[in-house]
């Protein structure tokens, strides 16, 4: 099979940027290489405070993007998955499970490497809650990069839905589980696959207003609506926030 190419700009520092040609996979490789596990923080402008916020990230957005590369290219499915933490709360995997019958199945099985995109809120911040009428707009957001990789684990297929559901089901009046539909789950238990994705490095970038001036975060602030993006920015800034009365929730 013919593998496409792509073609990246790389720049350091003061050094003009270089062109490479690379095929996907090639790439991958290169970006990503084989190794023992390791966990890090890689060294972006708007870090989390801590490990413990990815966590916390995840476990309020669990709809997450599993990224993977393959001889015919990238794979990318989004789906739902579960923080494994050490005792001391350290992330050390994501718990999840998808169809057989996903071509990400193959890839994944052929190079363990991924990627799992975390979206957390985000929103465009106008320049209509901020008095200064040169202050330009901008876009605030909680994201992370997880580098894993990926192990099918068949024998916890059916443990992967048990958790899944009653994490989602908690704090109904009458949460379901999965043995209300017991008589469903041997045709369906067959087509479906578990599997934990072990954390290598997360990438972190919480930006969430931290770049702005005393004086325009507070109008922000001020002028924003409830909602998990307006409780982060508040954790975020505490010690710069001057009379906003919210509950920070994460």
């Amino acid at each position: 099979m013919r593998r496409r190419r792509v073609t990246c700009c790389m720049h350091w520092g003061d050094v003009p940027s270089t062109k490479i040609d690379l095929d996907p996979f090639t790439l991958w490789n290169w970006m990503f290489p084989t190794g023992p596990l390791r966990l890090i923080v890689t060294d972006m402008k708007y870090p989390p405070r801590n490990l413990g916020d990815v966590v916390t990230l995840i476990d309020q957005n669990p709809l997450c993007w599993l990224v993977s590369i393959g001889a015919g290219g990238f794979g990318a499915t989004p789906l739902p998955l579960l923080a494994e933490c050490d005792a001391d709360g350290t992330l050390r995997a994501l718990f999840g499970h998808m169809a057989i019958a996903n071509p990400q199945v193959t890839q994944l099985r052929d190079q363990a490497s991924a990627l799992v995109l975390v979206n957390g809120p985000q929103a465009y911040i106008s320049p209509e809650l901020v008095g200064n009428p040169m202050w330009v707009p901008t876009w605030n957001y909680a994201a992370a990069l997880v580098h894993v990789d990926v192990d099918f684990v068949p024998e916890e297929t059916r443990e992967s839905i048990d958790r899944l559901t009653d994490r989602m089901e908690a704090g109904r009046i009458a949460p379901w589980t999965v043995s209300n539909a017991q008589e469903r789950l041997p045709s369906m238990l067959p087509h479906i696959i578990a599997f934990r994705a072990h954390v290598r490095a997360v990438d972190g970038r919480f930006k969430l207003g931290r770049d702005e001036a005393r004086g325009p975060l507070n109008e922000i602030m001020t002028g924003m609506a409830p909602g998990p993006l307006a409780d982060w920015m508040q954790l975020y800034n505490e010690d710069r926030l001057d009379h906003i009365e919210r509950e920070t929730k994460p």
